[in-house]
């Protein structure tokens, strides 16, 4: 009879450890999703927040384009060269923001002028694979 009640009654220990693994998997998913997520969105709340007139934007569906006026919860993008396109978009809709400070910045070091190579001045007047071609006059 001491066998069925020793049966019956759960084990102190175990609960305990229970509540240890508990403790232990809040812990993991807090560090391993919670906390990186408000990181992520922590950036894009300072990203949104320093959004100005004239940033060149990325928006979600991947267009780029210049901000043209800013509201409280909308912007007004202008896409395309022809400055004719202009959409009105929530916030939320930009994924970039590119400053033209930055743009200004990278343009010199990219714009550096290109070496002649040798092998350049072997291939003029020569066509696809190699062939001669007429050369106009």
């Amino acid at each position: 009879m001491n066998f069925l009640m020793a049966a019956a009654q759960p084990a102190g220990g175990g609960s305990y450890i229970m509540i240890i693994w508990i403790v232990v998997l809040f812990v993991f998913l807090y560090f391993f999703m919670i906390r990186p997520q408000r990181k992520e969105q922590q950036k894009k709340r300072e990203l949104m927040n320093s959004l100005e007139v004239g940033d060149t934007v990325l928006t979600t569906s991947g267009f780029y384009g210049t901000v043209i006026d800013l509201n409280e919860d909308t912007v007004i993008v202008e896409f395309g060269s022809n400055r004719n396109c202009r959409i009105p978009m929530q916030r939320a809709a930009i994924s970039a923001i590119e400053k033209p400070q930055t743009a200004v910045a990278e343009k010199p070091a990219a714009a550096k002028p290109k070496e002649e190579n040798k092998d350049d001045k072997k291939q003029e007047g020569k066509g696809l694979f190699g062939k001669k071609t007429k050369e106009k006059e």
